[in-house]
């Protein structure tokens, strides 16, 4: 009998149970990811999928990873599975001081790079590192929506900077820092995507590089460069990093494996002042003590033995085959009033659809068809661009890019009568 009453009140505490009660305030801030989100929609399901960003799996190369992995076991294979130094093997922070030369950094060794688990973490870091409640920060107008999740777990007011062909805005830029230092604020950090950009597929010019560092100078602001796409152009020549044009340490530059090699191996990398890693550090002890051992050190020899250099022009030809598909197809079968970035690397391109359409619910529609995209309200930082979409084109096969673009063409015009 006393054990019947126990397990009563027991079962009544657990349905009193919320676990709501029990969450940080920081965690109101925090919202799905359309992409994720899209991603769970197609899943299982046989569907032409334009939402993730994931890269053709014909650009990875298995066959060099494999050769590696291989002579990894006749070396000293144990050490691999060690734990290691929170900032990233030496021998890979090198290697990286001079890959990064080819985005015009000069300046790197070992002592500034950090080694991440993907520039996600990066960026996630950064936030914690730099922002407090209330901080305003600068973002592009759409920007990447997983760094914008980041950013909002630190509550800040945000400013969002329109796109243009050339990258973000400057003249609008200047103004937008000049109106929130005139109110006795000021900007604490800029992020931005400036090569290829994601999601809107613009790569910000060279004169609008140097006068954004400018800007920053002036003002003294901070400048986050997320060059996850910057080794993706498809002529090889995307201007330089901004980090190329520091020289007092203004400039944190973040990029990534998971475009170049492949996403599974989990690997970022930070570039920044001494100051600033130190930090890094710091706080990545708290988070993962270090990233992977066994993927630094395939990675460590992919640039050792020139694989990702030699791969590129693979992934550069694929990609732009594919994006010159989707042009194509979104000029034949789209509304000829639809308005569409048309990107020199990467793999994204960004849609303004008519107005009076929903994204989010033409999405709805779409998917019962058989085509998935992401819509673009989630990559604004107010919720605003209910008309856009972006769309992923280096995944799909060139049929399938084919035959979705018109599935949502036909979608589209049917949305707008």
């Amino acid at each position: 009998m006393e054990t019947s009453k126990r397990m009563k009140r027991e079962s009544k505490r657990q349905n009193n149970l919320n676990i709501s009660d029990f969450l940080s305030k920081g965690m109101e801030k925090m919202r799905a990811s359309d992409i994720r989100d899209a991603l769970k929609l197609v899943e299982g399901k046989k569907i032409i999928s334009f939402a993730g960003g994931l890269p053709d799996p014909e650009t990875f190369p298995h066959n060099e990873v494999k050769e590696i992995v291989r002579m990894l076991e006749h070396s000293d294979f144990s050490s691999s599975f060690q734990y290691g130094a929170t900032l990233g093997m030496r021998e890979l922070r090198k290697e990286l001081a001079k890959f990064v030369s080819k985005r015009g950094i000069l300046n790197a060794n070992e002592d500034n790079v950090l080694i991440s688990a993907g520039s996600q973490e990066a960026i996630y870091i950064l936030c914690f590192l730099l922002l407090d409640p209330g901080d305003d920060i600068i973002v592009e107008a759409p920007t990447y929506v997983a760094a914008l999740n980041a950013m909002r777990l630190r509550n800040p007011v945000f400013h969002g900077i329109p796109i243009k062909n050339n990258g973000m805005d400057m003249d609008d830029l200047e103004k937008e820092i000049k109106e929130i230092e005139a109110v006795g604020r000021k900007v604490k950090f800029i992020y931005t995507v400036p090569s290829s950009q994601n999601p809107g597929g613009v790569t910000m010019s060279m004169d609008n590089r140097k006068r954004l560092l400018e800007l920053a100078e002036e003002h003294n602001i901070l400048i986050i460069e997320d060059d996850a796409y910057g080794f993706l152009a498809f002529d090889g020549n995307a201007p330089d990093a901004i980090k190329s044009l520091d020289t007092t340490g203004r400039v944190i530059y973040t990029s990534t494996f998971s475009k170049i090699l492949a996403p599974g191996f989990r690997l970022g990398w930070v570039i920044a002042s001494t100051e600033i890693i130190s930090k890094m550090e710091l706080m990545k002890q708290s988070i993962d003590l270090h990233s992977s051992t066994f993927t630094q050190r395939i990675a460590l020899e992919t640039l050792r033995r020139g694989v990702i250099e030699r791969n590129m022009p693979k992934v550069r030809k694929l990609y732009k085959e594919k994006r010159d598909v989707m042009i194509k197809s979104i000029e034949e079968w789209f509304p000829k009033n639809v308005k569409y970035s048309v990107p020199d690397g990467g793999m994204f391109i960004f849609v303004w659809l008519d107005q009076k359409i929903d994204t989010r619910k033409l999405l709805q529609d779409a998917i019962k068809r058989g085509v998935a995209f992401v819509p673009g309200s989630g990559f604004y930082h107010d919720d605003s661009g209910n008309n856009t979409m972006r769309l992923n084109f280096s995944r799909p096969s060139t049929e399938e890019i084919r035959d979705g673009i018109k599935i949502l063409g036909a979608l589209i015009k049917e949305a707008t009568t």
